[in-house]
């Protein structure tokens, strides 16, 4: 006569696996949670040994900076004319001419010339141009050779708000 082999372990036997699998199941992942956290305090640790690069910091503090600045344009750049300019400003928001709202305003291009003085107006001529309707955006066709452009921000009545919230870049235009 054969004895049955029974494939369910003995009551007792679960209990223990119940027992001890769990316990030895929480102790592994808190353990490797650990040790996870060991290496990335050594990673951290390794990190703080790599100089830290100051230029860039520099660079992004710069281009943080509250004032206007040329978005598709920089310093230096040979362009096809004609071509478009893009106008941002941080710290002050766009308006339309008309009225003077503190912190507000609108863009001039000045062309081959400097910022103007803060409280004074702003001329308009074929060198000073503006954007009284808050635009952001123009087209513009120059003359092949070297050229400045100059972004003055100015009040809703033209003043200026002076060479602080003014960029100039010299550029090189090409047919």
């Amino acid at each position: 006569m054969e004895a049955a082999i029974s494939k369910t372990p003995p009551s007792y036997m679960s209990k223990f696996v119940d027992h001890i699998s769990i316990p030895f199941a929480v102790a592994f992942i808190l353990l490797s949670v650990m040790m996870s956290c060991n290496q990335e305090t050594k990673n951290a640790d390794d990190a703080k040994q790599i100089p830290l690069d100051t230029n860039s910091i520099k660079k992004i503090s710069h281009q943080e900076k509250d004032g206007v600045y040329f978005i598709n344009l920089k310093e230096g750049d040979t362009i096809k004319t004609p071509f478009n300019i893009e106008m941002g400003i941080r710290g002050m928001m766009v308006e339309p001419a008309g009225k003077s709202t503190v912190g507000r305003g609108h863009h001039h291009l000045i062309i081959d010339g400097s910022f103007i003085e803060k409280g004074k107006m702003v001329p308009k001529d074929k060198t000073h141009i503006h954007f009284g309707k808050a635009e952001i955006l123009y087209k513009i066709e120059l003359k092949p050779g070297h050229h400045t452009l100059t972004l003055q921000f100015a009040d809703g009545m033209h003043k200026s708000y002076g060479g602080d919230w003014s960029k100039t870049i010299s550029i090189t235009v090409h047919k």
